[in-house]
Formats: structure tokens, sequence, C-alpha cells
């Protein structure tokens, strides 16, 4: 909780949307484990977390400089949310866990970007634009 307020508070649109993610494949795996332990009430906080996540993922796309990156991560959140939905009246938790993979994935690359130094992307440009 306070990680989250901390990247909200500093500005760093990249940590806040790190924080996101790492809190929706918590909160995604929760739900899934809460079919086999948990009491429906915490299952469907796990639910209604899970969602309102995607939402505000969803909305942080910028379409207009993301292009096609934001377009595809936008279907990414969407399939998610349509798993999430069925396995909420299936009781199917099996689109679920395949969201969570693909949503991992996303995690570990957007973890891996924020490894990068800012400065490189800006030295690459200036010396292809010497060029």
């Amino acid at each position: 909780m306070a990680e989250r307020e901390a990247a909200a508070e500093s500005g760093d649109a990249h940590m806040l949307v790190a924080t996101l993610l790492d809190e929706l494949l918590r909160r995604m795996n929760r739900y899934v484990d809460s079919f086999e332990t948990e009491s429906s009430e915490r299952q469907n906080e796990h639910f209604a977390r899970s969602l309102t996540i995607l939402h505000t993922l969803q909305d942080c796309l910028d379409f207009e400089n993301g292009g096609e990156i934001a377009e595809n991560l936008f279907r990414l959140y969407e399939y998610s949310r349509q798993q999430l939905l069925m396995s909420f009246k299936s009781k199917d938790v099996s689109g679920v866990r395949s969201a969570i993979g693909f949503l991992g994935e996303i995690n570990d690359a957007w973890k891996q970007i924020g490894k990068m130094p800012h400065h490189q992307t800006s030295d690459n440009q200036t010396s292809d634009e010497a060029r």
C-alpha cells in the first residue's frame, strides 16, 4: 500500500505502472487461489480489485504516442478483464491463469525497461540524428 502511494505521489509514471502491474498479478493470483482456500467475500474482493486495476491500466494508455504498443496492451488488458468476468460466472479459472501468464511477461518486460538508463535512449537518438 505504501509503495503505491509513493509511486502516485512521485509522479513517476513508469513506477506507478510497475506497481499497478505487481498489484494486479498479486490480486489475480489470490483470486485464482481463493476458489480453493477463501470465502466468497474475499474472492469477490480480489475479483473487484483486479477489475479496478485493469481499468486503471487501460486509462493510463497513451494511444497518441504509444501507437501499436498501446493498442496491444489495451487488448491484453481487455482479454484479462474478459477472462475474469467469465471465470466469475463459470467458476473456471483456466482463462485467468492464461491472462496471468501474459501479464507476467509484460510485467517482466516493464521492469527491464525501468532498469535501462534514461540517457541511453537519448544518446542513441542523438547519434542516429547526427548521421
